[in-house]
């Protein structure tokens, strides 16, 4: 158990340090991460502080921003949506929350960006504007969770089948 944990954690810090290296805009594994987190963490404290702090960490180097409060919830929902996983981690499922989670930030953030920032009026008109804006950072976000969460969750099932020291002795979390 206690090796399944370190992996875990390694993971999710590995993926949390890839932000700080370059890469295209919205291509990051902060998602994936959330997920992972939720669906292999069966202390709920963990699950979300994991992720979360990790993320934290990560934006103590890049910077701080008045939008966190709206981008860290948006990552929380995204980590219990990954509880929702847990023993039950399939491919198919695993897409499904993967398109999910960036569905949910997509939603969340811009409605922060138009609710909070100064780009947009706060009319409906300025709303539908903040969305529309954000349509083409979509595919990236899509395609950098879809990438970081085939790379987490399909790496770590390797490490399942592989290593004995990794293998479930029962179905669930840890």
């Amino acid at each position: 158990m206690q090796t399944r944990w370190i992996v875990i954690a390694g993971l999710i810090a590995a993926a949390a340090a890839t932000r700080l290296l370059p890469h295209p805009p919205n291509v990051t594994p902060i998602a994936a991460m959330a997920l992972f987190g939720g669906a292999h963490l069966a202390d709920r404290r963990l699950a979300f502080l994991m992720p979360l702090g990790a993320m934290l960490a990560s934006d103590l180097v890049l910077g701080l921003h008045a939008l966190l409060p709206v981008v860290y919830g948006a990552f929380a929902l995204i980590v219990w949506i990954g509880t929702r996983l847990a023993g039950r981690i399939t491919p198919v499922r695993v897409a499904a929350a993967t398109l999910a989670g960036s569905l949910l930030f997509f939603a969340v953030t811009n409605f922060g960006v138009w609710a909070l920032g100064g780009l947009y009026p706060r009319t409906a008109a300025g709303l539908v504007a903040a969305y529309v804006a954000a349509i083409p950072f979509f595919r990236n976000t899509l395609l950098g969770d879809a990438a970081y969460a085939l790379l987490l969750f399909g790496g770590y099932a390797l490490l399942e089948r592989t290593l004995a020291a990794h293998r479930r002795t029962q179905p669930g979390r840890i």
